[in-house]
């Protein structure tokens, strides 16, 4: 189950992803917001993340107008590592490296196909492991 959450400024994006989920047989549960009126991100980023800490959802992927504002209130909360991507390659090794367990893209930024592969290739990329990452990630942690 994959924790979706966007303010406004994602709620387009966030739409699009969805019927990509839909096409792909990924399910889903939608945290939130459910229009393009105006409302917070941080309000939705807790809510979606919620979902990855209590176990209900393997993963987030959360949406704004940048990506921005959402993925800093998504690392705000203890065992998320969200990262904010707008290319292959980041959206790629923040899952083998960093074992991001959280995606932010911004509505305003990343167009639907493009939004469509980087979610493909973080839900479908497992953390590498090793030594060296696991003592960083053990080291973000202690932050």
């Amino acid at each position: 189950m994959i924790a979706l959450g966007s303010d406004h400024g994602g709620f387009a994006l966030k739409q699009e992803i969805k019927t990509y989920l839909d096409k792909q047989g990924i399910p889903y549960r939608d945290f939130g917001t459910y229009s393009a009126d105006s409302c917070d991100y941080p309000d939705y980023a807790k809510a979606a993340c919620t979902g990855v800490l209590d176990g209900s959802c393997e993963k987030a992927l959360l949406f704004c107008g940048t990506g921005v504002g959402i993925c800093i209130a998504a690392n705000k909360l203890k065992g998320i590592r969200a990262a904010c991507c707008s290319d292959y390659y980041s959206a790629k090794y923040t899952r083998l490296h960093n074992d991001a367990n959280v995606l932010c893209l911004g509505g305003r930024v990343v167009g639907a196909g493009l939004a469509c592969e980087l979610v493909d290739v973080f839900l479908h990329t497992d953390f590498e492991g090793g030594e060296r990452h696991e003592r960083r990630l053990q080291k973000i942690e202690q932050l």
